[in-house]
């Protein structure tokens, strides 16, 4: 994921120091709402739930904070933690899942508090994960007794992603064939191309989104599918000759930036695997 620091490997990784998370988003400290918000809008620190979470052995391994033109608004816009148990003992390889929180907020009113949790794949042990699915998650808004609902949600969310962890085992026995395979893929290719009104406009193909990234994945069983079909949607990289003003002209998908956007597709995806698994073994 393109939030994670090179702080955060699988094999010497540490969780970022205050210092660092200032510098990388600077919004996770705002204390009070932007000047634009109304009295009844509530401001929830972002920085005071992650030191809750410190407690219960969950630290941040990387963060990212949107871009905002307005400047007056940059200590209080929307930013985007990935948070990790870290000091369990834990020896991790590649192609291990791994269970982490997103926390997802903002102090000027450009999103609700959401604290999610996801299951990710190592790549590699310098850090690099492929987003599997949202498991689990709690919105609040920033209206009303915020700290309450916000640390019951917390505590819910962290005994769901324990929970998530069996999906890989399970989803590892389905098997797929070539048919299946590519009812996946047209289903993934609507939802990452599908615009606003609905259209789909790319040269990409649908039996594109099925291309392993590496050799590990030529599998055919519904987890290892469910991985490749997850990373060709959000990393880009997909090529292919289309026409643009009556010439060919080659295109190639670009890497998925925006947070919200992120968590959509990634959401998306977990849903239709998870439907696929419940119909293969009904």
């Amino acid at each position: 994921m393109t939030i994670y620091t090179n702080t955060a490997r699988f094999d010497t990784g540490r969780a970022l120091t205050e210092d660092e998370l200032f510098k990388l988003a600077p919004s996770i400290f705002a204390h009070a709402p932007h000047e634009s918000r109304s009295e009844r809008f509530q401001a929830i620190p972002t920085i005071e739930v992650l030191r809750g979470l410190s407690k219960e052995g969950f630290e941040c391994v990387g963060v990212k904070q949107s871009v905002c033109r307005d400047k007056g608004k940059k200590p209080f816009t929307k930013h985007l933690l990935r948070i990790r148990r870290m000091g369990d003992q834990s020896q991790y390889r590649v192609g291990d899942t791994v269970c982490e929180i997103l926390l997802k907020n903002a102090n000027d009113g450009t999103s609700r508090y959401n604290l999610m949790a996801g299951l990710f794949r190592i790549a590699c042990m310098n850090s690099l994960v492929t987003q599997t699915g949202t498991i689990d998650e709690v919105k609040v808004s920033h209206i009303g007794n915020v700290q309450e609902k916000v640390i019951e949600g917390t505590y819910r969310v962290l005994g769901e992603a324990q929970k998530a962890l069996v999906a890989p085992a399970d989803w590892s026995n389905i098997l797929l064939n070539k048919d299946e395979k590519n009812i996946l893929a047209e289903t993934a290719h609507e939802i990452r191309f599908t615009n606003q009104n609905g259209e789909i406009n790319t040269p990409i193909k649908p039996r594109q989104m099925l291309i392993p990234r590496r050799v590990e994945d030529q599998k055919d069983d519904l987890w290892t599918v469910a991985n490749v079909l997850q990373e060709n949607t959000i990393r880009g990289g997909l090529s292919a000759i289309g026409m643009r003003d009556y010439r060919e002209r080659r295109v190639t998908t670009r890497g998925i930036r925006g947070i919200d956007q992120d968590i959509r597709l990634n959401k998306a995806l977990w849903t239709m695997t998870e439907k696929f698994a419940a119909l293969k073994t009904a």
